[in-house]
């Protein structure tokens, strides 16, 4: 095979292969007594096999996994690929995590005009003011300040992530788990928003599941054709 009859498989360019023979992701080609590259059924399948592995693991780890192979390192491209599935199901744990924290909110009283100050909603959440001193440092709320007296007063924004955080620390989470998930909850707009992210977020974990599924067979077809 030529470099084209390898690229025109998968629409790329004969660049492309190039490189991914360069970059180790397929085994070094033959040559022509003329040095033109010749390319076999073997360097079909691991390109089938890493393009199949960047969908699932991304490219990075597809290519790490595919340099160990052909490399004979094929524990460690194992290693690799456990590790990518490690980072699945916690990126499921902690969706589950917000799901249920946003599930076990009960409606919210009314925001009381002004304002809500440290001590009442420490009250409100069953925790100490120093526990939203320490939340505050940490980022997860950001209460204004009275102008008058330099008190602290959390807004119907602030009560809302307070009450997020205190869902997610009940559930186990770290503090700096839980960071991200209320920066995402502002970018959102709220927890109703975030509701529907939620939903796209559980499509794309399911879809990155199946994808690591197709690149384990891709994988297997190359490591069957090199051990055949």
């Amino acid at each position: 095979m030529r470099p084209v009859d390898l690229a025109r498989e998968h629409g790329l360019s004969t660049q492309a292969v190039r490189n991914y023979e360069s970059a180790g992701i397929l085994p070094p080609a033959g040559r022509t007594a003329a040095g033109y590259r010749v390319y076999t059924p073997l360097h079909a399948a691991a390109l089938r096999a890493f393009l199949s592995l960047v969908a699932g693991h991304g490219h990075a780890t597809a290519k790490a996994i595919m340099q160990a192979v052909n490399r004979g390192a094929v524990d460690e491209a194992l290693r690799l690929i456990d590790e990518s599935h490690g980072r699945l199901l916690e990126d499921r744990r902690t969706l589950e995590a917000v799901d249920a924290a946003l599930r076990d909110l009960v409606p919210a009283p009314p925001p009381e005009p002004g304002g809500v100050h440290i001590g009442a909603l420490a009250r409100r959440l069953g925790v100490r003011p120093a526990t939203l001193r320490k939340w505050e440092k940490a980022g997860l709320v950001r209460p204004g300040r009275d102008p008058r007296t330099g008190y602290r007063v959390y807004g119907a924004a602030d009560v809302r992530d307070a009450r997020l955080v205190h869902q997610l620390r009940r559930g186990g989470y770290l503090l700096e788990q839980i960071a991200p998930l209320i920066a995402q909850g502002r970018a959102a707009g709220g927890v109703e928003p975030l509701e529907s992210a939620i939903r796209g977020w559980r499509e794309r974990l399911s879809a990155r599941g199946r994808a690591m599924l197709a690149g384990a067979a891709g994988l297997h077809a190359y490591l069957s054709a090199r051990e055949g």
